[in-house]
Formats: structure tokens, C-alpha cells, sequence
């Protein structure tokens, strides 16, 4: 069975922003309401000192979404594993579970701003090696056994973590470069796609590793509605400022490199986004899921950065009832 989610990276920017507190309470209202709706998952991301606020906290929000929800799941599509202790991790992700009966997935990829890894004291050159040694103290860790780990970048002296997990939460890794992908799928729990990138390369690398349990998460960038090109047009600012932010960051290549897009439509054409009207969302994602059977989960935004809340349901709505449902359908 496949799940199907929203996505949230709390981003408040101007010169669209409310107060961040009622901005946060909406968030949460709305998580509520596609629980509500039927949505199966939510999932959240990390950046640290954004000026509109990406969430720099995931792990503090999913607590509060477990609190407000009973059967959605919650996982982080991701988490920038290098700049954490992994045994700090390890504890509030094994609480997580606890507090919501085993719903929590953490979600987690190896970075890519210097500014954040300056200031936690990283090297971006240790990706690798921080990104694999801190899964193996984190599966450690939620074992509830005494363990000690000595690596490069960390160690862990006879050191018993509790309260154990009672469900041990799904291990995903997510990334853009083959190299992420091969090692999602040799020491992951399943792989968080972006834009449908990496499916073929991390299907290989299962063969490679002779594993046959991978799992596929893929977070969908598709702007789903009646008349796509008027939406385009509605979402345009939103969208460039996105994609925008994004490439200066370094996401996609180094930023003195990677040209910034002139406007929004630009973005669209250019970016990870595809308009599809309900009969080709149908269409698409059914397509999908059957030529990638290891996908257990498929995330959309729910709204773009800037955007209304009210704006972005809308589109949530339309997937909900006129398109998900016909997907099911010809899945069955």
C-alpha cells in the first residue's frame, strides 16, 4: 500500500509574512485537517538561519503534530544528519515514536549550506564519513543495548540509550548525487527522492548491495490543478522564490555556477515542477507507482513558500478528492 502526504518546510517570508505564532498555529490546524481528510503522511524539513524561518526545529514540531493527530504518520523528508550528535538524535527520535505509537520516520541527508556547517562545527569534506557513522551510533542507540562505537567522527563509550524505541522508526536517507543514493540504499531504510531524481540509481545500487527491501519516498513537486497554467501564474512568485533560494544555497551546484531564474515561469520550466491537470496527475502518478513498485510513500507541498495557506489547500482538496481516489483505483 502506498501512502500519500504533505510536505511543510514552515518557510514565513516576506513580503507575504504573518506573525509567526499564528503562522505556526495554522500549520499545525491544517496538518489536522488532512488528517482529517484522509492524507496518510506529513513530513518536514530542515534549515537553519533562513531569514523566513525554515524550520531550523522538525523534530520539536513533529511532537507537536503527534499530539494533535492519531493515525498519519510523521517523518522528516530530511534532517541534516551531519550537523546533529547522533546520540542526541537517536534519543528524541526513540521519544518520538513513543509518543506517537510508533508513527515517526526519521528522514536524513548530509547538507550542503556552508554557513550551517561553519556554525556547528563541521567540515563539509566529512559528509561521508559523519553521515555513515552517525546511522551506525543512531541504530546503536535504539537497540536499548550497551554499545560502544569508535569512528573518525565520533565515539560512544559503553553507553546504554534509553527509553528505547518500542517501534524502531524507519532509517530513510535522502540526496541528490549517486553517491547519496548508493549509500540510501547500502545502509538505508528506504530513499527520500526529490522530484522523482535517483529512482534508477538507487534501484541499481539495491541490485548491487544484492538487497531486495528497498523503499522508495518520493517527495513530488507537481503544481496539480484544473487549469495548471492559470495556477502557474497565480504561484509564479512563489515558486521562483523557492527555486530560487534553493539554487543560491548550493542544492543544486555550486552557486557561482548555477544560474538563478529570471521568473516564474522560468522556474517551472526549469525546476523540478510539472502542471498537470487531474486527468494527468492521474495519469502520472499511476505511471509511477507501477514502474517503481518500491515506493511506499509520494509527498506533495502543501503550499509554497509565501503562499496562503487557504491557496495551497485548495490544490490539497483537488488531489484528495479528484485524483488520489482514481489512483487507488487503477492501482487495485
Amino acid at each position: 500500500m502506498v501512502n500519500f502526504g504533505l510536505w511543510y518546510d514552515f518557510r514565513n517570508p516576506d513580503p507575504w509574512a504573518m506573525p509567526s505564532e499564528r503562522f505556526h498555529a495554522q500549520a499545525l490546524e491544517q496538518i489536522a485537517a488532512a488528517e482529517a481528510a484522509g492524507w496518510d503522511s506529513v513530513w518536514l524539513t530542515e534549515h537553519h538561519f533562513i531569514d523566513d524561518g525554515y524550520t531550523p526545529s522538525p523534530l520539536v514540531i513533529a511532537a507537536a503534530i503527534g499530539a494533535r493527530t492519531t493515525r498519519m504518520r510523521i517523518g522528516t523528508n530530511l534532517m541534516v544528519l551531519p550537523l546533529h550528535d547522533p546520540i542526541r538524535i537517536a534519543e528524541d527520535a526513540a521519544t518520538l515514536s513513543l509518543l506517537t505509537g510508533g508513527r515517526f520516520d526519521l528522514g536524513v541527508g548530509g547538507g550542503y549550506r556552508q554557513v550551517e556547517f561553519n556554525q556547528f562545527g563541521r567540515d563539509l569534506r566529512h559528509r561521508p564519513s559523519l553521515m555513515e557513522e552517525a546511522v551506525s551510533v543512531i541504530r546503536q542507540a535504539w537497540s536499548g543495548e550497551t554499545f560502544e562505537f569508535h569512528g573518525k567522527r565520533f565515539d560512544v563509550n559503553n553507553l546504554r540509550v534509553t527509553p528505547a524505541p518500542e517501534h524502531v522508526p524507519n532509517l530513510l536517507m535522502g540526496g541528490l548525487s549517486p553517491p547519496a543514493m548508493a549509500r540510501a540504499a547500502a545502509i538505508g531504510d528506504g530513499f527520500l527522492s526529490t522530484g522523482g531524481i535517483g529512482h534508477d540509481v538507487y534501484t541499481e545500487a539495491l541490485k548491487t548491495q544484492g538487497r531486495q527491501d528497498g523503499a522508495i519516498y518520493a517527495g513530488n513537486w507537481a503544481i496539480v490543478a484544473d487549469d495548471p497554467e492559470r495556477e502557474a501564474a497565480k504561484v509564479a512568485p512563489h515558486v521562483l522564490y523557492q527555486t530560487n533560494a534553493y539554487i543560491g544555497w548550493g542544492a543544486f551546484g555550486p552557486p557561482e555556477t548555477t544560474p538563478l531564474f529570471s521568473d516564474g515561469r522560468a522556474a517551472i520550466e526549469g525546476g523540478l515542477y510539472e502542471l498537470w491537470d487531474p486527468d494527468t496527475a492521474v495519469r502520472e502518478l499511476t505511471a509511477m507507482l507501477k514502474a517503481w513498485p518500491q515506493i511506499r510513500d509520494v509527498h506533495f507541498w502543501a503550499k509554497f513558500p509565501g503562499e496562503s495557506f487557504e491557496s495551497g489547500w485548495a490544490r490539497v482538496e483537488l488531489l484528495m478528492n479528484r485524483v488520489l481516489p482514481k489512483v487507488k483505483a487503477a492501482l487495485a
